[in-house]
């Protein structure tokens, strides 16, 4: 039994890449219900967030998995360009620590902020209630929200909290200094484009404009901030007379398009405007930064900005570091009393894990098959595990107690990969995630 995590984060993977394996709650779902094709995986657990799509999975083995966890990651997102360079994977306790780091808000783009632990929860939450958790991804991600909360409580590291949102609005600042007088338009209302609104609201902006795909939305949004809710087919007009334009919606296609803003410059008549886009995937079309007038910023373009922020939270983040490796290596303890259980109570469950496997992809291929003839095979498959078991059971009780007895459940553990988490030594277990760019 091992833990793997195979994915794409903004560390490995450019905008470009990463939007493309952007999953919806619907798609992670859905991919969730077919969990069964891919039959080397135990437990699944998928965190996909604007700037990482992560498959957490058991597996018997992961050297031999991986290849159909990849398969899995393509198949989420029906994508079939090879983007292997930009993927990263971490096994065991090197996995374990990732998450942790991930729910610490360690690994974000912007150190300590405040969404991700609400994205691993749900993450988690969609696979339990899909039923592709059990003991070893419930007992993770329990302790991994705990960690997240540990770090937030224990640490200064959130004080004055920042996001991408936050990054964004800190841009338009570089840029124009005083936002007091600057009008800006928000598309997107959903929990980025409130953050957003938030930021720009607590730096100066009296004029702020929303508009989203629903208009509802939009107004409530408005409200909060004293702004103006407009219609979606009216936001280019509206951009008419605005500053800056931030995108954080969740479209699956462009939504600012370079003919349409070639129109809108000409009846600014060259009045500069500011593009911000934070949404992955993007909003804005990239031929848009070609017009005169016009600067467009991605979400990668939000690092300079983020630098500045990770040099004042990196003592902080130094003590959650510690926290994280103090949280590591308990659960690491905890996975390994799993291996103290007897080694032919471990070998019966693996056996049981491929029988009931195997006889469920026999059963997809018979679809009329009786009630009568399944337990037929129910009752053969058991038998076949039983006589395959019987003689290595005699072997090892028959050496208990004398000297050959560690040989014999060493042999065991050896043959039948009976290692569990926590059993190999860090330096031994591979880790691609710092070669994932070479």
């Amino acid at each position: 039994m091992q833990l793997v995590v195979v994915g794409l984060n903004h560390k490995t993977a450019p905008v470009e890449v990463r939007e493309c394996f952007s999953l919806s709650a619907d798609k992670v779902k859905a991919g969730l219900r077919h969990i069964d094709e891919y039959e080397e995986i135990n437990e699944a657990v998928i965190l996909s967030t604007c700037n990482r799509s992560e498959l957490y999975v058991v597996v018997e083995d992961a050297e031999e998995s991986l290849p159909v966890l990849k398969r899995f990651l393509y198949d989420l997102a029906s994508n079939d360009d090879d983007v292997d360079p930009y993927l990263f994977h971490y096994y065991d306790e090197e996995c374990i620590e990732h998450l942790f780091r991930v729910a610490a808000s360690l690994d974000s783009l912007v150190i300590g902020e405040g969404q991700i632990l609400s994205q691993v929860k749900k993450g988690y939450w969609i696979a339990k209630e899909a039923g592709t958790t059990s003991t070893v991804l419930n007992t993770l991600f329990h302790r991994a929200i705990s960690v997240g909360k540990r770090v937030r409580t224990e640490t200064r590291i959130a004080y004055s909290a920042v996001s991408v949102s936050y990054a964004a609005v800190e841009l338009a600042k570089n840029l124009f200094g005083d936002l007091s007088n600057s009008k800006v338009l928000l598309l997107g209302a959903g929990q980025m484009g409130e953050l957003t609104a938030r930021h720009l609201i607590d730096n100066g902006v009296e004029t702020v404009f929303v508009s989203n795909r629903n208009y509802d939305r939009a107004v409530d949004l408005a409200a909060k901030f004293h702004g103006e809710a407009i219609k979606t087919e009216h936001a280019m007009q509206c951009a008419v007379n605005t500053d800056i334009v931030i995108t954080s919606t969740g479209a699956p296609h462009y939504i600012v398009k370079a003919w349409d803003t070639q129109h809108l410059m000409t009846k600014r008549k060259g009045k500069p405007i500011i593009f911000i886009d934070i949404a992955v995937p993007r909003d804005v079309e990239p031929e848009v930064a070609d017009i005169k007038g016009v600067s467009l910023y991605n979400i990668d373009d939000l690092e300079a900005v983020v630098d500045s922020n990770i040099k004042v939270r990196e003592q902080e983040a130094e003590l959650a570091e510690k926290i994280v490796q103090e949280e590591v290596e308990e659960l690491v303890n905890k996975f390994r009393y799993l291996s103290f259980r007897p080694v032919m109570a471990l070998l019966t469950d693996k056996a049981e894990r491929m029988r009931q496997r195997e006889v469920k992809r026999a059963m997809a291929k018979l679809p009329d098959i009786t009630p009568e003839e399944r337990k037929v095979m129910e009752q053969m498959s058991h038998m076949i595990i039983r006589k395959m078991l019987r003689e290595p059971m005699v072997k090892i009780n028959s050496a208990a107690g004398t000297g050959n007895e560690q040989y014999y459940i060493d042999a065991m553990r050896d043959l039948f990969k009976l290692d569990t988490i926590g059993e190999n030594r860090k330096s031994e277990r591979k880790n691609s995630y710092r070669y994932a760019r070479q």
